[in-house]
Parts: structure tokens; sequence; C-alpha cells
């Protein structure tokens, strides 16, 4: 009786000190870029409500929308008026207001404001994704010497709001639109969690995917584009499940990530491990035991629902961050703004010149006759604000404890890379192949899948970058929670995505 009371005691301490500890967590301030105030009506994330003929938001329908995110009242949710009866509802306004026992408090971190349309950064990352519609079909193995992919290097060179990598200080064409990490550099341009297959208890499966028809795009017709930013929602694009094959083009990873779930890749990359006995970090407690392994802890019981269960907890901040604080408008709504400013129908003296200059935009007018975005899916985007990315923070929240779980200076044995018609893998023999790692390749999912949505054309190069760091420091503070739950210990090594360790 003792031993049980005793043992009631320090479950209750745990508890209450993994409470004390959140308690104690600096609160900190959520600001956003001030395009909502500047540029009323304007600036800022309005799909689904009703709009204008020129595509302009409600003012009134506008400021229900601010007033429930303020409030969060039910009765307040409700009188949110949607564009078109029936349309599509607003994708889960209320979940960054939730809580959670476990891990930090959804609002307990943040993200900085957004870059603004007025400025250098948007401009260049404007110009990224009309570039990124453009190459949809260029296959990344050719993105070194295809005129497409190198006129795209060259703009983006030249935009000094530029963020993404550069190689010797250039944007270089086989750089394009990799992630932010020096590993993103190294290897194939798809990760090979994204190639190889997937062991799944008695299963194996091949990550042959079904791929789009090359050469659709979609909302460049003016009139189709104002009826979905009102909230009608197309026929879904026809998916031929006979035609399977390896992602090898963007619009192929854009599929991908229009139709997965949002802890799918790293469940799958966490199996992949697993299955090839991948070494453990070597902080594990079970790393050097010469008579124990881990398993219900420490070892794949624990991992593989821990991929999942950070997964709600990332999605919960970004929400909050989404709904609550920026509010960003999505690439499609800001080509509206662009083709109606080219076409002379409105004149929008807040947008920052670059982008009206860009190759990339008037190569779009004279490939379908608008200067909207090309968008990889008939609906476009989902119905909730840009910033952050929801598979973004997603991505780094998985990958940092996968991270966290492996010895991530391994190499990555047998690189592959598709077939040139994508049905096959065939072995990776680039020069760069022996410096291809498990951190490196995990480093590399965590921008291929957010890179992904920004290639269909859901997405700003910002909603991955600064995303990443939310869902890394939401995996930190709940590895640094759940596994003091545990009775062994052991002291996890992490290189962040900066490059900088932490323990855990």
């Amino acid at each position: 009786m003792g031993k049980m009371w005793n043992r009631r005691i320090q479950a209750k301490t745990m508890r209450v000190e993994a409470a004390e500890a959140e308690y104690g967590r600096v609160v900190p301030q959520h600001v956003s870029n001030g395009e909502e105030v500047d540029y009323p009506y304007l600036a800022n994330f309005s799909k689904g409500l009703p709009h204008d003929e020129n595509g302009e938001v409600d003012p009134a329908a506008y400021r229900a929308l601010l007033r429930a995110v303020s409030t969060g009242e039910e009765a307040d949710f409700r009188q949110i008026p949607l564009g078109t009866a029936g349309g599509r509802p607003l994708v889960n306004p209320q979940a960054g207001r939730s809580f959670d026992l476990e891990g930090p408090d959804p609002q307990a971190m943040t993200m900085p404001p957004a870059p603004r349309m007025d400025g250098a950064e948007h401009t260049a990352e404007a110009a990224e994704l009309y570039w990124m519609a453009l190459c949809r079909d260029v296959p990344f193995a050719e993105f070194g010497t295809h005129e497409l992919t190198a006129a795209a290097a060259e703009e983006l060179d030249a935009l000094p709001g530029y963020r993404g990598p550069r190689v010797d200080g250039r944007v270089t064409p086989a750089a394009l639109f990799r992630g932010n990490t020096p590993d993103d550099l190294v290897g194939p341009y798809v990760s090979q969690f994204l190639l190889h297959d997937i062991p799944n208890g008695a299963l194996n499966i091949p990550q042959r995917q079904d791929l789009a028809e090359p050469g659709v795009d979609y909302l460049t017709d003016p009139d189709e584009w104002a009826a979905v930013q009102n909230g009608y929602l197309p026929p879904p694009a026809p998916r031929d499940q006979s035609n399977r094959g390896y992602p090898r083009t963007p619009r192929d990873m854009a599929h991908y990530v229009l139709l997965d779930y949002l802890f799918q890749a790293y469940l799958g990359a966490g199996l992949i491990l697993l299955g090839r006995g991948a070494p453990l970090n070597p902080g594990n407690p079970y790393h050097y035991s010469p008579n124990q392994t881990g398993f219900v802890t420490h070892g794949p019981a624990h991992l593989l629902p821990l991929v999942a269960e950070v997964s709600t907890r990332a999605a919960k901040a970004v929400w909050h961050q989404k709904w609550n604080v920026h509010r960003r408008m999505r690439p499609e709504e800001f080509g509206g703004l662009v083709h109606r400013h080219l076409t002379g129908s409105r004149s929008y003296d807040m947008i920052e010149p670059g982008i009206l200059a860009s190759r990339a935009v008037a190569e779009t007018h004279e490939r379908f006759g608008s200067y909207l975005l090309p968008q990889a899916a008939p609906e476009g985007c989902p119905l909730h604000p840009a910033y952050g990315g929801g598979h973004a923070t997603t991505a780094a929240a998985c990958v940092t404890v996968l991270k966290a779980w492996f010895d991530c200076s391994a190499p990555f044995e047998g690189p592959v890379e598709p077939s040139a018609d994508g049905q096959v893998l065939v072995p990776y023999t680039g020069e760069d192949a022996d410096r291809m790692t498990i951190g490196g390749e995990l480093n590399k999912l965590a921008a291929n899948i957010p890179n992904a949505r920004n290639m269909a054309g859901v997405h700003w190069r910002t909603d991955y970058s600064a995303s990443a760091r939310l869902g890394e420091d939401i995996a930190i503070a709940l590895l640094r929670e759940t596994l003091a739950m545990t009775a062994e210990r052991g002291s996890l090594l992490l290189r962040r995505f900066d490059g900088t360790l932490v323990r855990i």
C-alpha cells in the first residue's frame, strides 16, 4: 500500500512540475506585419468570404471575421458570411484557441511578422512562385540545363529580397526551389524518404504515386478565379491511378502534398529507418546496452505514435498564428491584385514594383492570357490563411522527433533517384552520393514537403522557413517533457535546421 501511495504522489508531482515548467515559459508577443491596418481589406486572407466584381472582399464580412477571431464566441463565428450559398467553409479558425495537457501551449510560441507586399522579400517570394508554376513539368534531373530554370535562377539571383539557397553567392539552376540547409544541396532534389519502399508490418509499400496530368493548371481565368475566391468548389481534378510513378517534377511533388495527411511522409520515414535498422542517437539509453532494447519507451512503440502526436501540437500552434495573428493572404489572392493592376482595372500602389516588372509574370501572361498565379489544383488553396504553413510546421516538428531518435551523422546507404520516365528507381551515382546522411535526408524531407506546397501555388517561401523554427521548437519542448517521464535516462544531441546544437 505504501509503495502505491508513493507512486501516486510521484505521479502527481511529475505532472505538477511539468505544468509549472510550462507556466514559467516567457509569454511571447504575437506581432503581425501591419498590412491589415495599412491596406485594409486588400492585403490579407479573405478567400471564401463575399467579394465584389473587382475581387475585393466585402468590408463588413471581413470585420465579422475579425470580430469572431477576437472574441472567440461561437455566436460571432456563426455570423461570418460565406461568399457563395453552400460554399466552402472556413477551415477550423477556432483551433488555435484550444489547449494541450502535454507539450507547449498552442499560443506559447510565436513567429516573426510575414514579409509585406510593399517590400523586396515579398516580391522575391512572389517571383519564385510564378517561376515554380512555369517550371511545374521540368524534371528535377534537368534543372541544371533547362532554359526555364536558367531564366528563373537569373531573375531570382538579381532580386535583393530572395532568401533561397545560393551556391558561392549565386542562385543557380541546380539549387533552385530547394530548402535552406546545406544538406538540401546534396544529392537529388527529392529526399530518399519519399522514394524508398516503406516497410509497414507484413506490407511493403512502394512510393509510386498516381501522377497529375502534365500541362494542366487552374485558376488562370479571371471569372473562374473570382468564383473560387467567393467559395465555389470546382469539380476535383481527375485522377488516373493507373498512371503511377516516382516523383520527378514539381507537379508530381505538388500532387503528393495536395492529397497527403499531415504526418504521412514522416511516419513513412520512421518506418524506413526502423526497417533499415538505422543506428540510434548516441544518447539513446539503449544505444550501448548489452542486454536490453527499447520498445514501449525509447523504441518503435514510442517513436511512431510520437511522430503523429507532435503533428497535432504543431498544427494547433500554427493555426493560432494563421487566424489570430497574421491572416496572411494566399499567393492566388496576391495574383489577383497583380492581374487587376497590370490589366488596369484597379490600381494598387502598395505592390512593390519589382514583381510587376518580373519576367515570370510576363511569361505567365504569355502562356495563360492572364497575370493570375496558376494553381496545381482546381480549388486552389484551402480556406485558411497562409502564414505559417500547416505542412511546414508539421514537417519540422515530425522531422525533429526523427532527428532526435536516430544517429543523423550516419550515411544514407544505397541512395536512389527516379529513372527518366519515373517508373523505376535507379542508383544515384552523383559525385556527392557519399555525403548523403540520414540527418541530411531528413532535413531535405522537412523542406521538400512545404516547398511542394509552394510548387502547388498555395504557400510562400517564408510560410516554410519561418514555420520550420516554430515546429522545431514545439518538438523539442514536447520531447523534453515526454522523455522526462520515462524511467531511463538519456541525453539526446540534436542539430537544429540552423546548424546549432541542442541537448534534450
